[in-house]
């Protein structure tokens, strides 16, 4: 069978951009691939490594909402990447062959300095972070990586040190290639990406009032000043929610009804906030039911370390054996 490995970065709650452009695609590609799902733990410490006090918290507590919003453990293999410390010793070993000038002119890492200016970002973890995403990958020798489309480059990367590293060791690993997934666009309360940096978040454990008191203050088109202003969907933070949440009949309702100042933009807000609430509802009772036993959520992850462990022994065994090291 196939496989697909991938992860997320332990840095806090997750909210309803994390359920659309991650967890349900994770869902779907169970029914029919092996997958491995980690919690990035050693990552977040390339832009967060000044304070580690909460990475453990939120490890534990992002896994917890993986589960509870339907990622079964009986059909994926769900870990921490700390936990198989064969992730670092790969991530050795392909630093040992990756071309510096690669990671020098990986846009990701000018980027993330400039957005992250608070932070002393010239490290040397932040700037071999894609070896350790390669090692993360092949140490599974993984066959794909679900991405969108503007995280190709980082698979194409991975692809990179995993060819270079077989001219040298004969063909070691298979090539992943990224496995394109549709990534919605889920926006904030204020009209941008839903980031909890933002602060324009609507979280998967926000109670039913709250997720109407933030929908309900959401930005609109800021053309419809007053009621009987018309209004443009196509530019509207909400009607992006609404292709998401709505059927074809309830969006040709808002079209209508805002184009011609139909309707006010708190009776569209409505349907999105019944949906929103609708939706979150029983993952948040599942939720509680793992709240209610801990000692569940142990096993599930202590199950996925073993499993993860073995597999990651494999491979490097073979490794050890091809750079005679070790």
């Amino acid at each position: 069978m196939k496989r697909i490995s991938s992860g997320m970065r332990p840095t806090g709650t997750l909210h309803i951009g994390h359920l659309h452009g991650v967890l349900k695609n994770w869902i779907k590609l169970t029914a029919d691939i092996e997958c491995f799902f980690f919690s990035a733990d050693w990552h977040a410490l390339t832009s967060d490594y000044a304070d580690t006090s909460q990475v453990r918290r939120f490890t534990r507590e992002m896994i917890v909402d993986w589960i509870s919003a339907g990622l079964d453990p009986e059909k994926c293999t769900i870990f921490v990447q700390s936990e198989v410390k064969e992730h670092a010793e790969l991530y050795l070993l392909l630093g040992m062959v990756t071309p510096l000038p690669w990671l020098l002119k990986n846009p990701s890492f000018k980027d993330q300095q400039e957005q992250l200016r608070e932070k002393e970002m010239n490290t040397f973890g932040f700037l071999g972070y894609p070896v350790l995403q390669a090692a993360d990958i092949l140490i599974y020798r993984a066959n794909y990586v679900p991405v969108g489309e503007d995280q190709q480059a980082h698979v194409e990367l991975s692809r990179d040190i995993a060819k270079r590293f077989n001219r040298f060791y004969n063909d070691v690993f298979p090539l992943p290639e990224a496995r394109l997934t549709e990534v919605p666009k889920v926006p904030g309360t204020d009209g941008r990406k839903m980031s909890k940096s933002y602060g324009n978040a609507i979280f998967m454990m926000d109670p039913p009032d709250t997720v109407k008191q933030k929908v309900s203050t959401m930005l609109t088109d800021p053309a419809r000043m007053r009621r009987t202003d018309a209004g443009n969907p196509d530019i509207c933070p909400v009607f992006d929610l609404h292709k998401i949440y709505s059927d074809d009949e309830t969006k040709q309702w808002v079209r209508a009804g805002c184009t011609t100042a139909g309707i006010g933009c708190l009776e569209c807000k409505r349907k999105i906030i019944t949906a929103i609430q609708e939706e979150l509802a029983p993952i948040q009772e599942r939720r509680r039911e793992l709240e209610a036993h801990p000692a569940r959520v142990d096993e599930i992850i202590a199950a996925g370390n073993n499993h993860a462990r073995e597999e990651a022994r494999i491979t490097m065994e073979r490794i050890r054996e091809k750079v005679n090291v070790g």
